[in-house]
């Protein structure tokens, strides 16, 4: 699967739009972990396990959206983009969306 932040690929023609694919995820702290970035954030700064889990949230949606693409049967995904949104305090949702398309090579 290839995918690109791009509207083409270079070396590649898109034969046919398939539609938009997506994926979505919604995750929310723990306490444990809040207690334990509360504890980071007064040293300053890297709150490693706020990135750990915004990393863990983009690799998941970014999973999903490769599994609608292939089952939409795309072979690529051109103009990705990730999004998040807060749901409720402590909980968020990542989405990683692009246009799913076949390509070939030029």
């Amino acid at each position: 699967m290839l995918i690109a932040t791009t509207n083409d690929l270079a070396g590649y023609r898109i034969v046919r739009h398939v539609g938009v694919a997506r994926g979505v995820t919604v995750r929310s702290r723990n306490i444990i972990a809040g207690l334990g970035a509360f504890l980071q954030s007064m040293k300053g700064g890297e709150i490693t396990i706020y990135t750990t889990l915004a990393e863990q949230s983009r690799q998941q949606a970014y999973d999903l959206l490769v599994a609608h693409a292939v089952s939409l049967g795309a072979n690529a995904v051109v103009a990705m983009r990730y999004d998040a949104n807060e749901i409720n305090p402590g909980v968020t949702e990542v989405l990683a969306y692009g246009t799913a398309v076949v390509v070939e090579p030029a």
